[in-house]
This record gives structure tokens, sequence and C-alpha cells, in this order.
């Protein structure tokens, strides 16, 4: 051992020793002691690994190995985005003949890799149930010029590319976008709808003005900053640069006893254990990136002021109308109540904003499925290992059976997997997943839509309007001369270097004597008795600080609403901005183009004539749908004992399997007596074959348990009508042509 380390031993053997006399008292003293210790080079630690996260070309979390597939910043329009592949790890086995997965990270101030976080993830869930896997992220600088408009062209390039690499998969790739991802990528798949596969968006904010009174606060933060103008100057300040941190510093500010306390005394409190963790964490907290100023801008004016993305207003430069209604994948919108920065309002508000009945999302033929977790956050929607375990094991697992459900809106129905489950075999997870359908009613109750609250904001966008041409036209030339200036530019030639004010970093010659302290305490560590008094009271003391703060936010966020409410709720101020007359909603639901109409209409007259086309598969998959209308939603055991069922035989693409089914959906949806009258026709003579059929159609209803209620009696008129074929019919064959 070297001098220096004997010194720092009986340094603080001489603090401990006094201590310990003191009993209790001493004891917790000496607890306490080595606890700040050990967290002032925990913080040294997190400043030394920052500075070397930073350093890197493209700084990230992801906890796999990748290889680079396609670098953006090389394409016509360039753009700070990368493709990568990831590499499976040793213990996992991809299947080729699976659909590939694209997780996009979000670039929301922070840097990429929060998807493959852990190797619980979304990445993770995917890659253990045999799925190719891909990333987007993205570098700290964004390219000179970029528009979000390039961004999408880039990631349009990047599907592209997964798809070509992947000719055999057996479907399209499933994206994933998390928070602001998401609805960069909802964009892009109404543009392009034929790249994708599913979509899952977790945590995205679609619909921005949405939200309860009392409960949301972040989204009167535009208004009461008097719109976008101050997003303008902050990036002129920037000169054309939007520094990440600043949203990061609006998510820290919701929770301003997290920040200022929880977080630090969390640690601070269980210094020997939660160590590791909080490093892991802060490597991605504080990695922040820079957006250009037209992004930025882009992205308030258009989305969270203007919030134009559900009711279709945004336009590209090319003149293509942005208009989720277009997208024709699945859509599966997960959510949590726990979330104040995407709470379900956000996420699911856009359903009300586009359709006005349920038969207008099964008219465009959408698939829209949502899943509402009751307590995590919003970086747990993504981040947590328990919510990757359940939601997004499920959602990967099911992914198949998603594709082929019919159009319409479901939710996602998770049940612990217990030894009594029926067929549990048919399980592929740790809950059974059932997607039970629902209507505009049920999303209406959890959305709470009201005119009110759209005139309010509707006030807000012109009020940001305004503003910013005032900005734009008087204060913004002023600001970008004062930065371009002679002057400026001689004050930073002579101004000193600037210093790391941060005091635990390595610049500070004391944190090596911090570091060589804690080293000693580590192996001298005498932890505080869990029966301490003076521990109860130190944990009681942080509930009161906790306490406080928590009361000061809640006072802070009423105060917020209430001037927010009182100022863009006044009649004069509505009137002198332009907004239609009181009780007039300013937002209308975008119009059903006249090419959609008459494609609807075309298409209902071409089902109508087909009704009784087909041959016994038709009518295998016609029946199936009868039987599981009359029942609760469609259960991953019925899908996974009819793929077996498909592997027995013809195995049928998922893709012709999804036509058939939703055609047959569709038929039955328009006239469901003459489509089930029609079933006899369209089976073959042979008794064999209608046999078959009949015993796989028994197979899938009851692999759910026993089949009793409405179910039962439509499976007996099922096998009515499969005894009830003419032998006069000339025998078909299974595709329904004539032998």
């Amino acid at each position: 051992m070297s001098k220096k380390s004997d010194a720092t031993s009986e340094m603080i053997a001489g603090i401990n020793a006094p201590m310990q006399t003191l009993g209790t008292v001493g004891e917790y003293m000496t607890d306490a002691l080595q606890r700040s210790i050990l967290y002032c080079d925990l913080m040294r630690r997190s400043n030394e690994q920052d500075d070397k996260h930073k350093a890197q070309e493209v700084p990230h979390v992801l906890n796999f190995d990748a290889e680079l597939i396609l670098d953006a910043r090389t394409f016509k329009r360039p753009a700070n985005y990368l493709l990568v592949r990831i590499k499976a790890p040793k213990d996992v086995t991809l299947d080729l003949q699976k659909r590939p997965f694209v997780v996009v990270d979000p670039r929301a101030g922070h840097g990429p890799g929060i998807g493959g976080f852990k190797a619980d993830s979304e990445i993770g869930m995917a890659m253990r149930a045999g799925h190719p896997c891909y990333f987007v992220g993205f570098t700290p600088e964004p390219m000179p010029g970029q528009t979000i408009e390039d961004i999408m062209q880039a990631e349009a390039v990047f599907l592209e590319k997964v798809i070509a690499l992947h000719p055999e998969a057996e479907g399209k790739p499933c994206v994933i976008g998390n928070c602001q991802a998401g609805w960069a990528v909802m964009m892009l798949a109404a543009l392009r709808p034929e790249l994708f596969g599913p979509i899952i968006v977790a945590g995205s904010p679609l619909s921005y003005w949405a939200g309860v009174v009392g409960e949301n606060p972040m989204r009167y933060t535009g208004g009461l900053a008097g719109g976008s103008w101050i997003t303008a100057l902050t990036s002129d300040l920037g000169k054309g640069k939007f520094d990440g941190a600043h949203l990061v510093k609006n998510f820290e500010n919701l929770n301003p006893a997290n920040t200022l306390w929880s977080k630090s005394y969390d640690i601070w409190s269980n210094v020997d254990k939660g160590g590791e963790r909080f490093l892991e964490f802060e490597k991605w907290w504080g990695g922040h990136v820079n957006l250009n100023a037209e992004e930025i801008q882009w992205i308030v004016d258009q989305l969270f002021v203007g919030n134009k993305l559900a009711s279709a207003e945004i336009v590209t430069r090319e003149g293509e109308r942005i208009d989720l209604r277009n997208i024709r994948s699945p859509i599966i919108c997960f959510c949590s109540k726990g979330d104040n920065i995407t709470p379900p309002q956000q996420a699911l508000g856009w359903i009300n904003d586009l359709y006005a009945k349920d038969d207008d999302i099964r008219a465009c033929g959408q698939t829209i499925i949502y899943a509402i977790h009751e307590s995590v956050g919003h970086l747990g929607i993504f981040v947590s290992g328990g919510v990757a375990k359940k939601e997004h094991q499920e959602f990967t697992s099911n992914i198949d059976l998603i594709d082929v459900l019919p159009p319409g809106l479901y939710e996602a129905v998770m049940t612990t997997k217990t030894d009594d489950v029926a067929n549990s075999a048919l399980v592929t997870g740790d809950w059974v997943v059932r997607f039970e359908p629902r209507t505009m009613d049920d999303i209406r109750e959890i959305v709470k839509p009201s005119v009110e609250n759209d005139r309010l904001f509707a006030t807000v966008k012109r009020v940001s309007e305004i503003n910013l041409g005032l900005y734009q036209s008087f204060f913004q030339p002023l600001v970008r001369a004062a930065l371009d200036s002679p002057a400026n530019a001689w004050i930073k030639q002579f101004s000193p270097p600037p210093l790391n004010m941060d005091p635990f970093s390595d610049k500070n010659p004391m944190m090596r004597q911090v570091a060589q302290m804690a080293d000693q305490i580590r192996q001298q560590r005498q932890p505080v008795s869990p029966d301490n008094p003076l521990l109860q009271w130190q944990a009681k003391m942080s509930e009161g600080i906790v306490a406080a703060l928590d009361s000061y936010r809640d006072l802070r966020d009423k105060s917020m609403e209430q001037i927010f409410l009182a100022t863009y709720s006044s009649p004069l101020l509505q009137a002198l901005v332009g907004l239609p007359a009181a009780g007039e909603s300013p937002r209308k639901r975008p119009d059903m183009d006249p090419e959609r109409l008459a494609f609807i209409e075309s298409r209902i007259a071409e089902l109508k004539v087909r009704i009784a086309e087909g041959g016994l598969r038709e009518a295998a998959i016609r029946s199936l749908i009868y039987i599981g209308m009359g029942g609760e939603g469609v259960d991953e055991r019925a899908f996974n004992e009819l793929r077996n069922i498909r592997a027995e035989n013809d195995a049928l693409p998922l893709e012709a399997f999804k036509q058939i089914l939703r055609e047959q959906f569709f038929g039955l949806k328009l006239d469901r007596d003459a489509a089930m009258a029609a079933i006899p026709a369209m089976l073959p003579a042979d008794q064999a074959q209608r046999s078959k059929a009949l015993e796989a159609i028994r197979r899938t209803v009851k692999a759910t348990g026993e089949v009793s209620g409405e179910r039962a009696k439509r499976l007996a008129e099922v096998e009515k009508l499969f005894a009830a074929v003419n032998p006069e019919n000339p025998q078909k064959s299974s595709s329904g042509k004539a032998r």
C-alpha cells in the first residue's frame, strides 16, 4: 500500500474513531459521512463517464453490438440519422422467415439508444422472439439545413433497405416509434404506407391540445410563453442551433421534488446498491443533442402549438397532405395514466379528431389498438424491464395476429397466465392477450374532448402566429446582428476560457482525494443498522422535503392553469384573433377526399357482388369471423391454433390470409344474413373435406376454452351450414374453383 493510501486510511480511521464512542449517534454519523464521500465519488465517476461518452462520434446507450447499414449523412439531402443492424446475442437464434423489427429512437433532447437500453427492452424482446432487429439513431449535431422532411425521407430509405435485406420475411417490418419518434413514424407511414407492417407508438403525443383540466399542465407551456417566438429566440441565441438540454429541462421541471431532492437523496441513502444503476441511466439522461432552428420551429409550430397532425393540415414541400387515415398498417398506441409528458388523452386524441363514428375507421381499412398502463411513467414505457417483459413481449409475440386483425378499434387486454388457463401451450408469453373490440364512445370517455378546450388552444395558436411574426419582423434581425457583430466577436476573443464549474469534476483537485477516500471506505464500510432511530428520522425528513416540493409543484401548476384559462378563455381575445362565434369549434374534422369516397363506394359494391364467391377456405374463415364476433374479442390462443392448422396444410402466406380475412369480414359487416346463407354453396361436395374444415373451425374456437353463450350458438349455426350442402352442386376444390 502506498504512503498516500496509508495517510488516507489513517485520516478515515481518525474521523471514525471518535464517532464510534457516541453509540447510536456515532453509528449514524459514521455511516452518513461514509455515504457522503461515496456519493461525491459517484458524482465524480458520473462526470468522468459523461466526458468519455460525449467524446464518442455517435454517443449512444445501446446494450447490444451493432453494425452500420446506412448513413443518411451521405444522402443527397443529408440528415444526421443512421441505420444499424443489431447483432443477436450468442444465446439468441434469429428466424429470417420472421418480419424484422425497426426501433426508431426519439430525438427529444437526449442521445439515442433508449429502446435498447437493457437486455429486457424493445429490441431484446423482439430478438428473443426470433425477429431480426434494426435501430435508427442519430449523431449529436444535425446536418446544415436539415429539416424534418429530410429525416422522413431518410427513414423511408432505411425501411426500403430493411425490406430488401429480408425478401423471405413473412410481412413488412414492424416499426416502433418511442416518444417523439412516434409522430415521425406515423407521418412517414401516412405518406409511404407500403413500407410498413404493424406500427407501435409508445408514449407518443399525436394530439397536442388534448388533456384534462387539473392533470396535464405541460400543455399550457406554449400559451404561457406567448407562443413559439421564444423557440425562435432560443435558436437565434444558439446561432441556428437549439440545445436539447432545454427540452430535458422542461421534463425535469414537471417534478421538482425528484429533480431537486429525491434523485440525489435516493442515491445518497442507498449508495452501496444504486450506484451502477445511476451511472447507467445518467449516461443517457445527460447526453444532450442539438436540433437545427428549422427543425424545432417546425415541431413547435406544426405540432405542439399548431396541433395540425391530427387534423390533416400538414402539407409537405412537394404538396402532399399528411393524413393519418392513409396508414394501412395496424397501429398500436401504448400509453400510461402515470405519464405526465404524454398522457393517454394526447396519445389517443387523434382517433377522435379524425373519426366521427366506428364505421369511419373500418371504411378507411384501419386497425387501431390501444393499451393503457395504469401507473408507469413516461420513460418507463420504453425503459422499464417490467413493461418490456409484459407489454412489449406480448406485442412482439403476437405481431402476426395484430397484422391480420380485421379493421376496427380494439383494446389490448392482458391477463396473467395461470395453471388453470385453457390450452396454455398456445400462450407464447406470461400473459394471455385478447384484443377486445371498442367503440368511439370508449375513446371519447378517455380523451374527454370539448369545444371549449379547442377554442382555448386555437386562441394560443393565433397568438403564437402573431407574436412570432412580430419577433421575426422587428427583433430577430437585431438579435442576429448583435450576435454576428464584431464587438461580440472581440469580447469573446478576450474573454477567459470557460471553467468547468461542476465541483465534482476531476478538474477539481479535491476530487482526487475523494476518490482515494472512497476506495478506503469501501474496504472499511460500516453501514448503520436498519433500526437506528436516526435513520428513520432521516427518512421522515426526506418525506417532508418531498411533500413540501410537491405542494410547491401543485400550487405552481394550479396557478399556471388558472392564468392560462383566464387569459385564453377571454371572449375579447378570442374575437380579436379571429375565432368563430362562441360554442363553435375552431377545428373541423377533415372530410373524406372525393377519391377516397368513390373508392369506398366501389369497394362496397364489389364486395356485395362477390359475397357468394369463394371456396372452402373462404367459407371457413368467414365462419370463424362470424363466431368470433359473438365473443369478447380475438384471443391469441385461437390465432396460434389457427397457425398450427395452417402449418399442417398448405401454409397460406400471411398476406394472402390477411386479404381473405378482410374480405370476409367486410362481407359479414355489409350483409351478415346473405354472407352466412351463401356458405353452403361455397363448400365442396366431398364430405371428407367439409368435415376436416369443420374440425379445424372447432379446434380454433375451442382453443380459448369451453364454448358457451353466443359463440356456442353461432358455432351450432355453422355446423348446420356445413351439413347443408346440395349434392348436385359441382364439386369444388378448396380454392373455390370447379373441378
